[in-house]
């Protein structure tokens, strides 16, 4: 269908997504097994890009009146119903991931918006939090540098091979969570998947591989120089959020996140909720068990793995649970 084949004024529903699925020397099985991701017979599905207007990569919407439109074409017909007014972005400032880490994904670092103009002022920079969703026993976290590590013994233990003495990590386990602003070294450790929320951006500097070799016997390209460079040595070690809860009983919010990018909070209920219009756009991420989201006379399936977002133009929307389900409320700030 066109962007002349629908009114501006359109209604706008829930809108839900075809996830682009990326296959990765470190993925696994976990993105079908457990999140209902059609990955087919191969192993190594690392990551399933659920929502995404980025311009390399971007998400086609799923049925409906914009079936295959990506998000910069309903943004252009249409913002004021999916951000409300007052609000716009030219491209969806959100992005949002699940990541299968079998194996240890590189030391790296994303650059801030104050490092853009060193590099492709065509992206903003990369802040991202991370909710685990499953992490074997000894799952770690590699978060920020330990206090008082500066550039020049970053740079001393880099040439030794040594650089995970500098590093802070620490053990995860279902259901933590952490916020890794741009400017921050970080590695996803084996044996986590997790669900990820960042800025639209995919600018990603390799900093260390781990002595690790590709199928040919070489190294990965590494890009040195432009890590160092946009690494923040004054923020030190970077640990767990501490939730904070808002409302306890049979519907339980607790609010994990509250940046300048973007909020997010964690629901858990045994009960039929309302989901309030907030006269902006909100992203449902379903963590755990299943249910139903009646918007008018359409319902959409709620499940593990399942992403919604939700115009600012929807309204009077139920959620109806099959037990109890788990889901992040995810809103760009």
């Amino acid at each position: 269908m066109s962007l002349q084949e629908v009114s501006s004024t359109a209604t706008l529903l829930p809108i839900e997504f075809t996830p682009l699925l990326k296959r990765t020397r470190w993925g696994g099985e976990r993105l079908g097994t457990q999140l209902h991701k059609l990955i087919g017979v191969e192993g190594d599905f690392g990551e399933s890009w659920e929502l995404s207007d980025h311009p390399q990569a971007p998400t086609l919407i799923a049925g409906g009146a914009y079936s295959e439109w990506t998000l910069s074409q309903l943004i252009q017909k249409n913002p004021s119903a999916l951000y409300g007014a007052g609000t716009f972005y030219e491209t969806f400032p959100l992005l949002i991931k699940f990541i299968d880490a079998t194996d240890r994904l590189s030391l790296q670092v994303h650059p801030g918006e104050s490092d853009l103009g060193k590099f492709d002022a065509t992206y903003s920079g990369k802040s991202e939090a991370w909710v685990i969703l499953d992490a074997v026993e000894g799952s770690r976290i590699f978060a920020g540098l330990k206090a008082g590590v500066d550039a020049c013994q970053l740079q001393r233990h880099l040439e030794q091979g040594t650089v995970e003495e500098c590093l802070h990590s620490y053990r995860v386990k279902q259901g933590d969570a952490v916020f890794i602003p741009a400017g921050t070294l970080h590695a996803i450790g084996e044996g986590i998947l997790l669900a990820e929320v960042q800025q639209t951006s995919d600018l990603t500097f390799r900093l260390f591989d781990w002595g690790r070799l590709d199928q040919s016997g070489n190294p990965r390209p590494l890009h040195v120089a432009k890590a160092l460079d946009c690494i923040n040595f004054e923020r030190g070690p970077v640990g767990l959020l501490e939730p904070k809860i808002l409302s306890s009983g049979e519907h339980q919010i607790e609010e994990l996140l509250e940046s300048e990018y973007f909020s997010i909070r964690r629901h858990h209920t045994r009960e039929s909720i309302s989901l309030a219009s907030l006269n902006q756009a909100q992203i449902l991420i379903v963590l755990e068990g299943t249910g139903q989201l009646d918007c008018g006379a359409e319902t959409f399936e709620m499940l593990e793995g399942k992403i919604l977002l939700i115009p600012a133009a929807t309204s009077d929307c139920q959620i109806h649970v099959d037990g109890e389900i788990t889901f992040l409320e995810v809103m760009p700030t």
